[in-house]
């Protein structure tokens, strides 16, 4: 089951007590004080892990605790440390107080750390406050209690290409036909639910990752249909690709909805590149020349995920595309890249 979204409570542990002590040995007749400090408490940790993909963990259970810290102890003996809880989380996941709203932070590349709540620190014991002139404190201090909050988890995933259409436009057979992946394919409205990510595998060991989100309909951005309960995960993709079935109605007003679906969801989203890719061209028995104005896209190209038609070509434009990305990021290493002169969108 995939889960995109959940809330749980976290409490970091709590700080241990100093305690308070005098020296009690053999030769020393004024020993002084000897209370230990107590030990910090344990903090709740976030971190990303790559082989996770889903947050469905955190809604069978919501609150996390991290271990209590030991107490402080005579002979100058400092309390342990309580142990901090680490909780994985997909790459990709957002932060966000429950309470405040505040965004807390992302973790976007594995291995990365997310403190959520902080343990308590501990207590001082009486020998830290010892002085010239106070020689036998007889105080000391209680540990402080960790930090507890609310957090909201939400998932967005990362992929390199984000597949978007109306519901049957093929966007699970592509991705069926282009990766490993096996997505549920019928021949009804609606068959995606939840979005599915696979790995299109092209010569030279040259990869990228694919994502499938579900239909979009007239209004989504609204709420209807599926609404704008998966076009997060579209957020982070690196170009787009938008599917319109050769067979639609109207292939420029297919292709006009999706885009006011989009920016309508989020503006920002006008500022990720994408192509157009006309759908199920093995349903017309003599090639058909697509009238389409679409001036922002970087390629137009018909396929059929079922024969094959055209998809090579177009997997290979969406690798020149995504590698003329990482290019300008590097710096320019065109050399990198030489199938860059074979695909200029």
């Amino acid at each position: 089951m995939f889960v995109d979204q959940a809330t749980i409570h976290v409490k970091g542990g709590a700080g241990g007590a100093g305690a308070m002590a005098f020296r009690r040995e053999k030769g020393v007749p004024f020993g002084g004080p000897s209370g230990g400090d107590g030990g910090h408490g344990g903090d709740v940790v976030l971190a990303a892990d790559s082989q996770l993909h889903t947050l469905l963990d955190y809604s069978y259970r919501q609150h996390y605790k991290a271990g209590r810290a030991g107490h402080g102890e005579g002979s100058n003996r400092h309390g342990a440390d309580g142990e901090d809880l680490v909780l994985p989380v997909p790459l990709g996941t957002v932060v966000m107080d429950a309470e405040t709203g505040e965004r807390l932070g992302e973790l976007l590349e594995a291995g990365e750390l997310l403190v959520a709540a902080r343990g308590g620190r501990g207590g001082r014991g009486n020998a830290a406050f010892a002085t010239a002139t106070h020689q036998a404190p007889r105080h000391w201090e209680p540990g402080e209690w960790g930090e507890e909050r609310s957090l909201v988890l939400e998932l967005k995933l990362i992929a390199d290409v984000g597949l978007v259409g109306e519901p049957n436009a093929g966007k699970s057979t592509l991705l069926a036909a282009a990766s490993a992946a096996r997505p549920k394919v019928a021949a009804y409205p609606f068959t995606t639910l939840e979005p599915n990510l696979g790995v299109v595998q092209l010569s030279d060991a040259r990869r990228f990752v694919v994502a499938d989100i579900p239909g979009l309909i007239e209004g989504a951005h609204e709420g209807k249909g599926l609404g704008t309960q998966f076009l997060r995960h579209i957020e982070r993709t690196r170009t787009l690709a938008m599917l319109i079935p050769i067979d639609a109605g109207e292939i420029q007003g297919a292709y006009e909805l999706l885009r006011h679906e989009l920016l309508s969801h989020d503006a920002a989203l006008a500022g990720i590149p994408f192509c157009v890719l006309i759908t199920k061209v093995d349903l017309v028995p003599v090639p058909r020349e697509v009238e389409l104005e679409a001036p922002d896209a970087w390629g137009v190209f018909q396929i059929s995920s079922v024969t094959r038609e055209g998809l090579p070509d177009a997997l290979e434009a969406l690798w020149a595309r995504l590698a003329k990305e990482k290019d300008a990021r590097d710096g320019g290493e065109e050399e990198r890249f030489p199938e860059l002169e074979e695909w200029t969108p």
